[in-house]
């Protein structure tokens, strides 16, 4: 008798295993304690399904919750898990780890943790968290980037490479004296025409990645804002990158870190599946550039797509 008893509380367990997302809310909560709006970011399911699954697992006897507030917070503490419960997710947990989803859900964590930190110091810093609102009221909230751009000498010719429809053109028409946006669709050529019709210092050019049709050291930078990936050869665009940049210029690249999300081949017709940084650095210093850096951006945790880096090449 008490073995069926035994062997019924194990399938009750294993059946509230079987949702995907309750083994990545675990995963996630093991890690960091979470209210249900910042379970909801992390795993981008809305709220009212996010605690659908916190309530059954707090029932099935995996979470401790306690209240904060008006919020109620979600953790799972493995040594408090009974011991029939602890041996179920040892095995489970190295299995749900191995996954990018896994490692994105907690790249997400860390921008929630980080964003709290940050309300909580508004929170208790009155008077900076006072200033913050003003000035998002009175001046928005742009401003910060287009004042760092000023930085870059506003004698230079970039050239935006891949510029699509003139997003990163539009960032630094009025910070440099020229701009020349290549890109190989004449459909975004015509979006970013219409998108940067006030500026006199933006020239459009039709043209591939792999055989830019400008002539040698002709611009002072390019920049690559998640393009690369969309290149039959990135090494080839890298070194055309490279040719047309005069001694002393620089690139500046954007793109997406290696992920497996193989959907975006169909979807979005992407050549390649991100990079790696080691593939990156690689790639830069066979084209011939050098002081090559590489950082991984910030991850905002309302993105659904991978991680972003930066890598940067001097000439």
């Amino acid at each position: 008798m008490k073995t069926r008893r035994t062997t019924a509380a194990i399938a009750d367990q294993l059946a509230v295993l079987g949702e995907p997302v309750r083994l990545r809310v675990l995963r996630v909560l093991e890690s960091h304690e979470l209210s249900v709006g910042e379970v909801s970011r992390v795993v981008q399911l809305p709220q009212s399904t996010v605690s659908r699954h916190l309530k059954v697992l707090a029932e099935a006897g995996w979470l401790v919750r306690r209240s904060e507030g008006p919020a109620t917070m979600y953790r799972l503490v493995l040594d408090d898990l009974p011991p029939s419960l602890r041996v179920l997710w040892v095995p489970v947990r190295e299995q749900v780890s191995a996954g990018s989803e896994a490692h994105e859900d907690l790249r997400r964590v860390a921008a929630v943790i980080a964003e709290r930190r940050t309300d909580s110091q508004s929170f208790f810093g009155r008077v900076g968290g006072e200033w913050d609102a003003m000035r998002a009221e009175l001046f928005g909230v742009g401003f910060t980037g287009a004042a760092l751009l000023s930085m870059v000498p506003p004698g230079w010719v970039v050239a935006d490479l891949g510029s699509g429809t003139g997003n990163g053109a539009e960032l630094l028409a009025p910070v440099v004296k020229k701009v020349i946006a290549v890109d190989q669709n004449e459909a975004m050529l015509a979006s970013a025409r219409d998108r940067l019709r006030g500026f006199r210092n933006v020239e459009f050019v039709r043209g591939d990645m792999e055989r830019v049709p400008l002539t040698d050291a002709s611009v002072d930078a390019a920049v690559m804002l998640l393009v690369l990936h969309h290149v039959e050869e990135p090494s080839a665009a890298l070194g055309e990158a490279r040719r047309i940049i005069k001694p002393g210029g620089v690139l500046v690249l954007m793109d997406m870190v290696a992920h497996d999300r193989a959907d975006y081949r169909q979807m979005m017709g992407h050549k390649h599946l991100g990079f790696a940084r080691a593939g990156v650095e690689g790639m830069l210093v066979r084209a011939g550039f050098v002081a090559v850096s590489h950082r991984e951006l910030p991850r905002d945790a309302a993105a659904k797509g991978p991680g972003l880096f930066v890598a940067v090449g001097r000439v």
